[in-house]
């Protein structure tokens, strides 16, 4: 993964490319500044780095709110940032004294102080700092106070990849449309957590089932529903189809998150799996007993295993 270097830590490297922000998901619009970075680490021989905020800026700013749910935690963020080949990705603690620093304080004291640069990478829409007061004028002007170069990344540049992190989620939470979010990522929805004991009902029925508790609970849940997945184990990839939601037949009274795992019974509570979202299959819904629902998983079951016949995880360099 990109090493994660925590703010406290950071050693100051004069020659070092950078771009602020949260890249929640690193979707595709965050890949052009991303690239943009590293094109122009390569042509300086710099070191490129993504400095990035824990917790997010808004669960602070907005402390009323019901908090903001991620598309990927720190570790998934560094990960992603390392497939793409950035070096390290920094992360400032976000708390209420920061969210008052204005925005030359920011750059002149955190990155050129702490940090160290020789160009900044910015977004052509990107404010920044206390009040979102900055912009590119003012990393401009400090960059030739300073003595480091910027470069603006173009509304042209990015025409095509306008997407947002709450388009995201929305599509995931509200719409459990997970071709829709997977287009906007450019690779499948990933969702990492571990197995645990569940009520063992599945079983029961010739579907056993691995109940998933999310590594965080931040962690952006798609809508309630089945659908088709991946699921890496120890390193590898099953195919298996998920179901999200209260297990009405059952009657159940809070959400589970329980995935059947095509031709496997292996042991595996207390692993670390990753669940790769392909598709949404279904609703949830109330069956009118076991044997109907068992039909039901049948004719799930066939359609998951036809449909990801045309499919595959998309990620190679995922790790545990």
């Amino acid at each position: 993964m990109a090493n994660i270097i925590h703010f406290k830590d950071v050693k100051r490297v004069p020659n070092t490319v950078l771009t602020v922000g949260t890249f929640d998901g690193v979707h595709a619009g965050h890949k052009v500044l991303i690239n943009t970075v590293l094109n122009k680490a390569k042509e300086r021989n710099a070191r490129s780095v993504i400095i990035t905020f824990d917790p997010h800026p808004r669960d602070i700013i907005n402390p009323g709110s019901s908090g903001i749910k991620l598309l990927s935690t720190l570790k998934e963020r560094s990960e992603l940032l390392a497939d793409l080949g950035i070096d390290e990705m920094v992360v400032i603690p976000f708390d209420r004294d920061f969210s008052l620093l204005t925005s030359e304080e920011f750059v002149r004291d955190i990155i050129w102080e702490k940090i160290g640069i020789s160009e900044f990478v910015i977004g052509y829409d990107h404010h920044f700092g206390r009040n979102r007061e900055g912009t590119i004028e003012t990393v401009q002007r400090l960059g030739r106070d300073l003595g480091f170069d910027s470069h603006v990344v173009s509304k042209q540049e990015v025409k095509d990849k306008t997407v947002s992190s709450t388009a995201i989620r929305k599509a995931i939470q509200e719409k459990g449309d997970m071709r829709l979010a997977a287009t906007f990522l450019e690779r499948n929805y990933i969702l990492r957590g571990t197995v645990v004991h569940g009520e063992k009902r599945g079983k029961q029925i010739g579907f056993p089932t691995a109940n998933i508790q999310p590594e965080n609970k931040h962690k952006v849940i798609p809508r309630n529903g089945v659908y088709a997945v991946y699921v890496r184990i120890d390193g590898n990839y099953r195919s298996g189809m998920m179901n999200i939601g209260m297990r009405p037949t059952f009657d159940g009274d809070d959400i589970r998150i329980e995935v059947h795992i095509f031709d496997f019974d292996q042991d595996i509570y207390g692993k670390e799996v990753f669940i790769q979202f392909v598709d949404r299959i279904r609703d949830e819904r109330k069956f009118d007993g076991i044997d109907d629902l068992k039909k039901q998983l049948l004719s799930d079951k066939e359609r998951t295993q036809n449909l990801l016949k045309n499919s595959s995880p998309n990620i190679a360099k995922q790790r545990n």
